[in-house]
Formats: structure tokens, C-alpha cells, sequence
């Protein structure tokens, strides 16, 4: 079985992510009349990426 590639490093363009692993961003319209995201924003996705920490399991 081929080793997988999704929990390594990996180079996009000048940023480097810790693993393959990513998610669309889905504000579920709840952002500002203009489309600015809040606060609330950050919370959701910060919430989401401590989720994907293979020591978080």
C-alpha cells in the first residue's frame, strides 16, 4: 500500500500548511450586508482547524 500524502506538509504558493487537509469557507451567510465576515467568523473556522489536528483525536 502506497504511504498517503494527506497528513503531510505542503507548499501553497508563499504559505507552507502543516498537512493536505482543508475546507471550503462557508460563512452560511451571516456576514455583513457588504459580505465582510464577523467576529463570529473567526471563532467558527478557528473552532474547525483544532479539529483537524491529528492530536486532537
Amino acid at each position: 500500500m502506497t504511504k498517503s500524502k494527506l497528513f503531510e506538509p505542503f507548499d501553497l504558493g508563499p504559505i507552507q500548511l502543516s498537512n493536505r487537509i482543508v475546507m471550503a469557507p462557508l460563512t452560511r451567510s451571516r456576514a455583513t450586508s457588504d459580505g465582510v465576515p464577523k467576529a463570529m467568523h473567526v471563532d467558527y473556522y478557528r473552532q474547525r482547524a483544532g479539529a483537524c489536528r491529528p492530536a486532537a483525536r
